[in-house]
């Protein structure tokens, strides 16, 4: 009988140890990295793609440009070389989805101040009101931090085409015309290298909190 036991014990502890590997096994499995998809003009909705680039399939970057900040700095692709950020199309008199939205990326950047890879950029689709002027009272009172977040004015023509064939944002409601006016809930994740890694409706905090994740996700990119 006593041997019976000391071999049932030595069963056991084979089997706890055993038992140990293969959740090792399986908890690695199920954690092993997964990369972020590279967003190119095929995989969007037509919907939201300039007629010109629907068919590209590879290579999409988001082009140069150079726009005014909140302290008349002009801004550059060099401002953003190296960096992760999230971009989205607001404009200050906006009283519908836009201030959730300024809201909700106020939390990204408190939620990704530790981090000097990451920054916002904010473009306004009325650039003929959002003034230097008027983007810097903006950015005082919703909590911009200089350093992490531009909001970005200029030419209205550059802007609509950035939001159309380079951030693949918006629904075609004209070229920046005087009368044009697109308007997007979207927000949208970009890689060190220039291209699109998500996409998010910036008044969902479900989405929100995918976007963070994601940033995690695209921090932890091999030569990010």
């Amino acid at each position: 009988m006593l041997s019976f036991f000391k071999g049932y014990k030595t069963f056991a502890i084979v089997f706890a140890i055993i038992s140990v590997i293969i959740i090792i096994l399986i908890y690695n499995t199920l954690n092993v990295y997964q990369p972020l998809p590279i967003y190119q003009p095929t995989m969007v909705s037509t919907d939201l793609v300039d007629s010109t680039i629907q068919y590209q399939k590879k290579y999409h970057k988001i082009a140069d440009f150079a726009l005014v900040n909140q302290n008349g700095k002009t801004i550059t692709q060099k401002d953003y070389k190296n960096k992760i950020y999230v971009a989205d199309f607001f404009f200050t008199t906006c009283q519908s989805i836009c201030p959730i939205m300024t809201k909700n990326m106020a939390n990204i950047q408190k939620a990704t101040m530790k981090y000097d890879d990451v920054m916002l950029l904010s473009h306004t689709v009325t650039p003929d009101i959002d003034t230097v002027e008027q983007l810097k009272r903006y950015a005082v009172i919703k909590g911009v931090n200089d350093a992490k977040w531009n909001l970005v004015t200029g030419d209205k023509k550059e802007i609509y085409k950035l939001a159309r064939k380079s951030y693949l944002a918006v629904k075609d409601d004209g070229n920046g015309g005087p009368y044009d006016m697109i308007h997007t809930e979207n927000f949208m994740l970009i890689d060190k290298k220039r291209q699109i890694r998500g996409f998010y409706d910036g008044t969902n905090p479900d989405d929100i909190h995918r976007l963070l994740a994601d940033i995690e996700i695209l921090r932890q990119e091999p030569n990010s």
